[in-house]
């Protein structure tokens, strides 16, 4: 079958045998590229595995799935409570540490699909998973109805926030780069004119001038949800202390109903088919991968999200 693994720190199209094995066999329809995998290219982290952790399709019955590609062992505490990705037998990510999303078929843990809402459009539901990140960040930072809400960076991370909070029908203003950009931000309602201070800044960077700037835009006793991964030091000012700011790590999503990140990102698609319109401005099969790359790593470019079509 066509597959996507990387060989030397690049991505490359291959051909490969079917899976076998354990777990149940989904027939790939979409897989996105995600901003992770661009810095985990960049320093090694892959191995022989297909990669692609952001993947929707059909499984064997027929039913439209979208995975959660955090692999838990089922059975300790978090998991139990549905936080698969803090797993006390160590986590296994889905085209990270195992085979992922980026072929025409991969052999999914049952308890790892989402039943996706009927008529939902599957060559855009692989965006399932990093809007399940959004609302897990907003939930992780207490986001409310009457907050007054910043969020830092306008690429996928902070687009799919701004997707989650109009879902949630709450006003944010953004903060963003490229034209391209606000344009999306702004279709989606946000604010771009950023001023004064803000009860939650959502930093959806992860870097020390984007934590710099929610330090210096988040209210004292504010709080800031960190979405953008730290993938290098990062340096604090002083305000973190004097404002007395709670800094909220957030990644990956809760795995168990009633609050299963997943289910709303799911009914968010459905429900408002102008995200995906928005979102996802470039589609590529799976043998463009160089052009596919390289797209999703120009963001002055014009990219958002890069979906590859199965």
């Amino acid at each position: 079958m066509r597959a996507i693994k990387v060989d030397g720190n690049v991505p490359v199209f291959t051909q490969v045998p079917e899976p076998t094995g354990e777990g149940v066999r989904v027939k790939v329809v979409s897989a996105s590229i995600c901003g992770s995998d661009l810095h985990m290219l960049e320093r090694g982290y892959f191995g022989e595995q297909i990669i692609g952790h952001e993947f929707a399709g059909f499984a064997p019955d027929g039913t439209a799935v979208a995975v959660e590609p955090t692999v838990g062992c089922g059975h300790c505490s978090p998991c139990g409570e549905g936080y698969n990705s803090h797993c006390e037998a160590g986590v296994n990510i889905m085209g990270v540490m195992a085979d992922g999303g980026m072929a025409e078929y991969a052999l999914v843990p049952a308890r790892n699909l989402v039943p996706l809402p009927t008529g939902l459009d599957l060559p855009v539901a692989c965006l399932v998973e990093p809007l399940a990140v959004a609302l897990h960040g907003l939930d992780r930072a207490r986001v409310a109805s009457g907050d007054r809400v910043l969020v830092v960076g306008a690429g996928p991370v902070g687009l799919a926030l701004g997707a989650a909070l109009r879902h949630r029908g709450m006003h944010f203003d953004i903060i963003a780069r490229y034209e391209h950009q606000r344009a999306a931000a702004e279709a989606l309602g946000a604010g771009l004119n950023f001023e004064g201070h803000y009860d939650v800044v959502l930093d959806a960077i992860g870097t020390s001038e984007s934590l710099e700037q929610a330090l210096v835009s988040v209210r004292p006793l504010g709080r800031i949800g960190m979405l953008g991964s730290f993938w290098s030091p990062v340096v604090m000012g002083v305000e973190f202390c004097l404002k007395e700011v709670e800094l909220i790590g957030s990644t990956t999503y809760t795995c168990k109903s009633p609050h299963r990140n997943f289910e709303e990102a799911g009914r968010l698609l459905s429900e408002d088919p102008a995200v995906a319109r928005l979102l996802i401005t470039h589609r590529f099969p799976l043998e463009a991968v160089d052009e596919a790359f390289a797209a999703a790593a120009d963001r002055a470019g014009g990219a958002i999200k890069v979906v590859f079509e199965l």
